[in-house]
Formats: C-alpha cells, structure tokens, sequence
C-alpha cells in the first residue's frame, strides 16, 4: 500500500469471508484429487496458501414490514400486493485450492450488514451481502477487492438512494484504488460477483465468469452473464474499442473480458478500455419459490451446468438442511469431474426451512410432464453422469 494511503474498510471485515469459526477440512481421500497435475498457473503466490476454507452463518430480517419497503433503496418494488414473505439468510462457502499452484480466490458472506457495519453508517433498513472474487495472476487484486469493495459501495454518495448506482461507481472506485496501492502488484486481477439483499430486493453485480444461480423450486434461473471475449455482446464492445480476441482470448492474454486490476492491459483511469471494470446489474424480488442462491467461481461452471447444481443443492438440503455443507458437496463434485482451477463456492438460503417435496398431483387424463418436472429430470441426468 503506498505511503499515506488509508484504504482500511471502517467495519470490520472477517477474514477469508468467514462469518463463524472455520470448519474441518475436506476428508484426505479428496487430497489426490488436489494434487492432480492437470493445468497449472505459476503466478505470484498469494499471501495466505491455506488449501480450504468453509464457513456456515445466520441472520434473520427484522420482521418490521414497513422496513422492508424496496422503495427507499432506489429499487423496485414487487407490482403486486405486499407480500408476508420474509427472507431468512443462511449461508456456508467452500474454497479449495484445487488443482493449482496457488489459491488466488476469496469470497465474502455476510448474514446481517446492520451487525457487521460500523454504527455510523446510515442504513436504513438490515440485509446482506456476498461475494465471489476469482483472482488470476496472484491474489493481490482479489484479496484487495474483498476487503474494500463494501466499503465503497456503503460510503458512495448514491447509497442508499440509487443502490444500482452505487454499485456500479464502487466497482470502478475499487479497480482505481487498487491501481493506487503501489505495495501492490497492479498487473494481478480479478473477477468480480456480489448479491446484495436489501428487503426481499435482491442485486446482483457481476464483473468476469463467476456465476449467480437462483433456486426456484427445483428451476435453475441465471441471475448473471458470464463474460467471456468470445460472448458476442462482449466481442462487439471489445472490437469496438479497438482490442482483438485471439483463440478466444482478449488481447491475447486474458480469458474474461471483463475484470477488475489487470492495470497492464488498460489506459488511464477513466479512459473507455477493452477490459472493463463495469458490472452488469441483476434485480431479482424475493419470493416464497426462492429457495436459494449459488455463487460460484468458473472452476465449478466449466465442470457443471447450472440446473445440475440447483438439483444437487435442493437434494442435500432436504436432507440435512445444511449450506455449508452443500457447499462442499458442490466443490467434491466439481473435483471429481477434474476441474482445472481454484474452486469456491458459496450457497444461500432464504428460509430457515428445507425445500419442499415437490407434489405431481394424480390425473385421469393424458399425462404429461410440466417444465418443472422437466427442469428435475436433467439436473438428476447431469449429476449422475
């Protein structure tokens, strides 16, 4: 950090996005797994080489409806009558070094903003707030990312009027910082996914291929794009500012075309750049058929459909009702399908209660599968292949 540089959030951030106390490792049958000499990346080691990290925590919403009213955010809210539905969070991540050299991800889970911000901070009503960071060149952009991008959004001058504003000004706010912090190697980078709930309004803002995944009842809904040079709205913007993708690489060198750090490969802040530091915005509002949300780096999603993993996720829960340990349920099995990167994920849920069976009511007439039943089926097929 350079010399005069105070860019310390004014809250307390756990460490390794741990809300609770770190849980056991993963069982020693997994570590051959983690030693498989698929692709490696020699980049500069990050500063804490711990092979895992998992956590479980638990926040409830104040049940005062009129704080939960959307509309003091900036944001949305339902079109139809006020709903009783009151979100319950729950979440537990996984991060495992994988394959790699080096683990270059961190993550961010945080059940109640209103416990975990400093007093100071006005905000008006509780939520929560999660992310994802894939780190790619050493873990200095990524580490740097998480322990900064909350407090830019919370001390940004649209918060909490305009929260999509808010968002997308931290972002950039952040990738500029970082360029500052000259202790810093400012030619590591990172991708960028966070859910941010506030009432029953949830956000998402997503900067590279990570991936948001909203469960509902059973359905695998997309809450995010990820941003890869060959995407085609992505392709267009790059080309259009004047940079080229080779063998599906942006300029030759990197496999996202959007992220944060990377400052080798942009111009002076501010300037319109190829690889861009601006996230694309998801607003979803919350409802009884939200089960939960996935969040997870590409090291699952080159591996694993989405609908595969809601299917594995709400079969777990309605056993044992247990994030964290769907969580880790999902790297076990993005390792058996030998993934070639780092791996964290992180689950929400939004109940305190496990999924529902879902009913297929009995009929006299021509039977016939609903897209929901439809929706089951694969994710059952793609998890038993």
């Amino acid at each position: 950090m350079a010399a005069g540089t105070d860019l310390s959030p004014p809250f307390t951030v756990l460490k390794g996005g741990y809300s609770k106390d770190n849980a056991s490792s993963l069982e020693d049958k997994n570590s051959e797994a983690m030693k498989s000499p698929k692709q490696t990346n020699i980049g500069k080691p990050p500063r804490n080489l711990s092979l895992m990290r998992h956590c479980i925590s638990s926040a409830r919403l104040a049940p005062n409806a009129e704080e939960l009213d959307t509309g003091a955010f900036g944001v949305k809210s339902p079109s139809t009558g006020k709903s009783g539905f009151l979100p319950f969070f729950r979440s537990g991540s996984c991060s495992e070094i994988g394959p790699k050299q080096y683990m270059e991800d961190e993550h961010l889970c945080i059940d109640n903003l209103l416990e975990h911000l400093d007093t100071n901070v006005d905000f008006p009503s509780p939520g929560a707030f999660y992310g994802v960071f894939d780190g790619h060149g050493g873990s200095d952009a990524a580490s740097f990312v998480r322990k900064n991008l909350l407090k830019f959004i919370v001390e940004d001058s649209h918060f909490p009027t305009c929260v999509k504003k808010a968002l997308k000004s931290a972002f950039v706010r952040v990738d500029h910082a970082f360029a500052d912090a000259h202790s810093l190697d400012e030619t590591s980078g990172t991708t960028a996914l966070t859910a941010l709930i506030l009432g029953r309004t949830m956000l998402i803002a997503n900067a590279g291929d990570c991936r948001a995944v909203l469960g509902k009842r059973g359905r695998a809904i997309e809450l995010s794009n990820d941003h890869k040079p060959n995407c085609t709205s992505e392709r267009l913007r790059i080309e259009k500012l004047g940079g080229i993708i080779y063998d599906g690489y942006l300029n030759g060198q990197l496999s996202v075309a959007r992220a944060l750090g990377d400052w080798h490969m942009k111009g002076p802040k501010g300037s319109a750049c190829p690889l861009s530091a601006e996230p694309e915005l998801k607003e979803t509002v919350l409802s009884e058929e939200d089960e939960f949300l996935i969040m997870g780096c590409d090291g699952l999603w080159d591996v694993m459909s989405s609908q595969c993993a809601v299917t594995m996720v709400r079969k777990e829960l309605m056993v044992h009702n247990d994030p964290e340990r769907c969580s880790r349920e999902l790297v076990r099995e993005a390792l058996k399908r030998n993934t070639c990167d780092n791996l964290t994920v992180v689950v929400v849920c939004f109940s305190p209660d496990p999924p529902p069976r879902i009913e297929i009511s009995k009929t006299r007439v021509r039977r016939s599968i609903s897209d929901e039943g439809l929706f089951l089926l694969k994710g059952f097929l793609d998890s038993n292949v």
